[in-house]
């Protein structure tokens, strides 16, 4: 299984996807996998840690790396721009897939949402496309992730990208809206859809054992045996 992968994205920002990585990294950690996060650029820097949280919440430093750290909080290529710096697309990209061939199984956790820009001309979508790896989306769970969801589904279809499974984040149910989107999302999207209920992120250990308490093992795109033992 040395070399196997999955990417996590996003509809957006801020919808969960350091959140869903450091759980299904942290899973697959205690059951014995070699798992390493990889954030291929990190703004915001510091605060914005998505390595790091990852990495707390595996309690090893080697479960995650950041290839870029850039301090604006902007798109990647953006950020770079801001600072005097430039990204090589390709030096990420060989860089994302050194890492992934260096672990059993490697995460790869986008930035922002896919149209972000990244570096040169080019978008986190390309990177996706060019990792080609099955890819869980995260979405946000409520009223509007229909249209964002679908449209990001539609996207990676495009750019021939395996989505395996849809993560609506923060799920609740607590209206009409959100208690129907699971259903309709799948109808219209054609892929699985998990729900994950609002976990205690107090803590990266606490968020990544309330990830791995809540969601299915089924969103693993790959037979991950040891963890049900």
């Amino acid at each position: 299984m040395t070399g196997s992968g999955l990417c996590v994205v996003g509809t957006d920002t801020g919808v969960g996807k350091t959140v869903v990585t450091a759980g299904l990294t942290a899973w697959l950690r205690a059951a014995g996998y070699d798992a390493k996060a990889v954030k291929p650029a990190q703004t915001g820097y510091p605060p914005d840690d998505d390595a790091g949280f990852v990495a707390a919440a595996c309690d090893d430093e080697r479960a995650a790396v950041a290839l870029e750290r850039l301090e604006p909080p902007l798109a990647p290529r953006v950020a770079a721009a801001e600072v005097g710096q430039s990204l090589d697309y390709d030096s990420i990209l060989a860089r994302c897939r050194s890492e992934i061939a260096d672990s059993e199984v490697g995460l790869v956790e986008g930035i922002g949402g896919l149209r972000v820009p990244l570096a040169g001309d080019r978008e986190v979508v390309d990177l996706v496309a060019d990792l080609d790896l099955p890819t869980l989306v995260v979405a946000r769970s409520g009223l509007g992730t229909l249209n964002h969801t679908a449209l990001t589904v539609e996207a990676l279809a495009r750019w021939d990208v395996d989505v395996h499974a849809v993560i609506l984040n923060q799920y609740a149910g607590s209206t009409v809206a959100a208690r129907t989107n699971p259903d309709e999302l799948e109808r219209m999207t054609g892929v699985s859809v998990a729900t994950l209920p609002p976990v205690d992120a107090s803590t990266p250990e606490r968020a990544a054992l309330g990830v791995r308490e809540r969601l299915p093992l089924t969103v693993f795109p790959f037979d991950a045996a040891r963890l049900r033992e």
